[in-house]
């Protein structure tokens, strides 16, 4: 028996790429409403150490008050982590993150000698 042979009908191009088009935005929006997203964890940050290269380099220390005075550009009292622009994190915790020890935390009674005043 002979069947007819039967040529398959082309699709323009322009149809295939606006299904898939369609295809993969569904996709991806069911994706969305599968899975949201997941917030950040933050990861606590190792402190730094007064024996840690960088700090040792930059003269950072936990206790502002044991800086030689002659080693500061302003009063020993004005002058500590708590009060330099380069500290960042929120207010009120004992350790924050520094602009210059990245990936560290710093004691906001430290000081090293990079300290610059808050504008």
């Amino acid at each position: 028996m002979n069947w007819p042979v039967t040529q398959p009908k082309e699709i323009p191009l322009s149809n295939i790429a606006r299904r898939r088009f369609i295809q993969l935005s569904a996709a991806a929006a069911a994706g969305c409403f599968v899975h949201p997203g997941s917030e950040a964890q933050a990861q606590e940050l190792p402190r730094i150490t007064e024996d840690d290269p960088v700090g040792a380099a930059l003269k950072y220390t936990h206790d502002a008050s044991t800086v030689d005075p002659a080693l500061r550009t302003q009063p020993a009292a004005e002058q500590s982590c708590i009060n330099c622009a380069q500290l960042q994190g929120d207010e009120g915790d004992e350790w924050r993150p520094c602009a210059i020890f990245i990936g560290k935390l710093v004691n906001v009674n430290g000081w090293c000698s990079v300290w610059v005043p808050k504008p």
